[in-house]
Order: C-alpha cells, then sequence, then structure tokens
C-alpha cells in the first residue's frame, strides 16, 4: 500500500474508518500497560468493548489527566456513541478524564478484577514486545503498536453472541484473510 492509499483512507491522520461508529456494546473497558522506549517506560492505552474488540489504541509518554484525557477524546470521536458503562483501574486521571469527556451520566467501575477482561487482551502485545527487549524510538514504537493491533484485530476471528466456531473453521477464515492481506500488500 503506497502513501497516497493509506491517506485515502484517513490512516494518516488518526481517524480509522473501518471501525469508525463501529463500536459494539455499551460497556468499554480502559488499560494502561508499560512499554519501554529508547530506555524509559512509556505507557500505551488500550480501549476494547464488551467482545474484545479494538477501539482505539495510543502510546504516550506520560500516564497523567491529559494524557487520559486526549485518548477518551480519540476514543469518543472514533466510536460516535457513549458507552453506559466504563470499566478502568484506580487510578486517578482516569475517572477525572471519564467525567470530564463522557459525562457523569457514564457509570464508571474501578476494578482491577472488572478489568481483567483486557488485562488478558493485552497479553498479545506483550508476549510479541518482550522478545525485542524494547523500542529504539518514540515513533517507532507507535507505528509498530498501531499496525500490530490492527492486524491482529483484522485476523481475528469474532463468534457471535456465544456461538461455538471450531478450530478447522478458524484456521480457514485465518488464512483466507492472510492471503488477501499478502495479495493485496504484493499489488502494491
Amino acid at each position: 500500500m503506497g502513501g497516497r492509499e493509506l491517506g485515502d483512507r484517513g490512516v494518516e491522520s488518526g481517524q480509522r474508518p473501518r471501525r469508525r461508529g463501529k463500536a459494539g456494546g455499551r460497556s468499554w473497558y480502559l488499560d494502561e500497560t508499560y512499554v519501554k522506549v529508547n530506555g524509559r517506560w512509556r505507557y500505551l492505552y488500550r480501549a476494547i468493548d464488551r467482545d474484545s474488540n479494538l477501539l482505539d489504541s495510543m502510546l504516550s509518554e506520560q500516564r497523567d489527566r491529559s494524557a487520559a484525557r486526549l485518548f477518551l477524546r480519540r476514543l469518543a470521536d472514533i466510536a460516535m456513541h457513549k458507552p453506559l458503562r466504563f470499566t478502568t483501574e484506580q487510578h486517578p486521571a482516569n475517572g477525572k478524564a471519564i467525567r470530564w469527556i463522557l459525562g457523569r451520566k457514564v457509570l464508571h467501575r474501578q476494578s482491577r478484577y472488572l478489568n481483567n477482561r483486557i488485562e488478558q487482551d493485552r497479553r498479545a502485545i506483550k508476549q510479541r514486545y518482550y522478545p525485542m527487549l524494547g523500542f529504539g524510538y518514540m515513533e517507532s514504537a507507535k507505528r509498530f503498536c498501531s499496525a500490530f493491533e490492527e492486524l491482529r484485530q483484522y485476523l481475528r476471528i469474532r463468534p457471535r453472541s456465544g456461538e461455538q466456531v471450531s478450530l478447522s473453521a478458524r484456521h480457514r477464515v485465518f488464512l483466507a484473510r492472510w492471503q488477501a492481506l499478502t495479495t493485496e500488500m504484493a499489488a502494491a
């Protein structure tokens, strides 16, 4: 994919048109995790919905109220609606940012046990990140994290409302998506 094609889809400007307005469910989960960049710890903000679909991710140098507000503004723009419930850990900046951006009507639950869904979901990026022993530059870390999350979301098999999907069916869908992606990349 050339730069022009990326610009046509709005990915360069930070917008994600494929996900715009498609935030499923009204219960969202937010988490920050640490990522080492140039020998310093940085913060990877991630938000998912009840079905573990990625809503957005952002790499930040700080873990404070302004970073939480920026992430929630981006999240609200992408989702185009407010959640009914928002679950986070007990970091005080998150609660203040949720009240500031999303309003007081959103039920803000603060519990590490209720937030276990996103804690488990971040395993994939941590498992990919650990062997690399950190990133050298902030820009390369941002590119990697966003590309990894987008690719993982694209290749993920989503069963509908509790139905079981066999392993062979998941394998067929994964291979079809992978082949379509490699064909598109080869054509660019």
